[in-house]
């Protein structure tokens, strides 16, 4: 299990900090995981790592990429645009579109860029909301071979997963559409933290709230999975942009490369795991991991598939 804030590299894997532009010239800063006895005269298998929805490189990714590097693949992680090291202001803006550019952004880069890496043996692993924006960019995007989520989250998709009524929606974006006339008048966006700047120690110390916000809680903020890049979540209006983007909507034009569904028995976001993989074209599976919630899946080394993954990569980008 990662031991908080970074993931204690393998002894036989090196992890180089790289930087590059997305095409619309926004800074991402990302990690490059290598095996430090992988043969660099030969072109390798890569994999881009995307972490969970309102989370940081190292906070999840750090744990696949430090895996699967041992096994073969150049790994890359990084931040999503205004959020962690990355760039763009005003910090903390979420946007879908941007979201699934940065996974064909780390393909431009690591194609370009990364003599070991096959350009033509590209896969993506989306961990939690990422899973979404890496459908998405594998929609449009072909140099990405193989794609693999893991308890992924559709954010674009939440309002209709869990059955808000029409009213209920239609408040929702009055209230935020009107919080842009505050914003633009304050001169920044309203931004709340969801998580303390300190971690508490374990999660016995956590207050108690809702069954959800206690799962979050029990990674994000303790030392588990508490990073200081991630305590702030999204500024408010960004939802709008969630309600008018569809990460899914050509998720069949995937076909015929091959997508992995990966959740937990017991994880609170399987369902959209399922209808993803109801939605998709073959070649598809549905892979469910037991005694698992949704946390665990993002740093469990006894519970992430990993060798579902290996094989799962090895048989696609051969």
């Amino acid at each position: 299990m990662a031991s908080g804030y970074i993931t204690r590299l393998n002894e036989n894997v090196k992890r180089e900090h790289v930087r590059y532009n997305n095409r619309y010239g926004i800074a991402i800063a990302a990690d490059l995981y290598l095996a430090k006895d992988l043969d660099e005269t030969k072109k390798h298998p890569a994999l881009i790592v995307g972490a969970p929805y309102g989370g940081v490189k190292e906070q999840g990714p750090c744990v696949y990429a430090n895996e699967l590097a041992q096994r073969g693949f150049v790994v890359l992680t990084f931040d999503q645009v205004y959020m962690g090291e990355s760039g763009g202001e005003p910090r903390n803006i979420s946007s879908p579109e941007l979201f699934a550019e940065s996974f064909s952004a780390a393909v431009d880069y690591l194609g370009v860029k990364v003599p070991t890496v096959d350009r033509e043996k590209i896969g993506v692993i989306g961990i939690c909301g990422s899973g979404g924006f890496a459908l998405s960019a594998a929609s449009v995007d072909p140099r990405i071979k193989a794609v693999a989520t893991s308890v992924m989250y559709d954010i674009t998709g939440a309002r209709t997963m869990f059955g808000m009524p029409a009213e209920v929606i239609a408040q929702q974006k009055k209230e935020l559409a009107e919080k842009r006339w505050t914003d633009f008048a304050y001169g920044q966006p309203e931004l709340h933290p969801n998580y303390p700047e300190l971690p508490f120690e374990t999660a016995a110390n956590l207050p108690e709230t809702d069954p959800l916000t206690n799962e979050w809680n029990r990674f994000y903020a303790t030392k588990r999975g508490h990073h200081v890049n991630a305590c702030c979540g999204f500024t408010a209006t960004s939802m709008l942009a969630m309600m008018q983007f569809s990460a899914l909507q050509y998720i069949r034009e995937i076909s015929p490369r091959p997508i992995l569904f990966i959740t937990g028995d017991k994880a609170h976001s399987r369902a959209f795991s399922e209808k993803a993989f109801e939605m998709a074209s073959e070649p598809k599976e549905l892979y469910i991991v037991e005694d698992a919630e949704h946390i665990d899946l993002y740093d469990r080394t006894d519970r992430i598939p990993f060798d579902k993954l290996e094989g799962f990569f090895k048989e696609h980008l051969k």
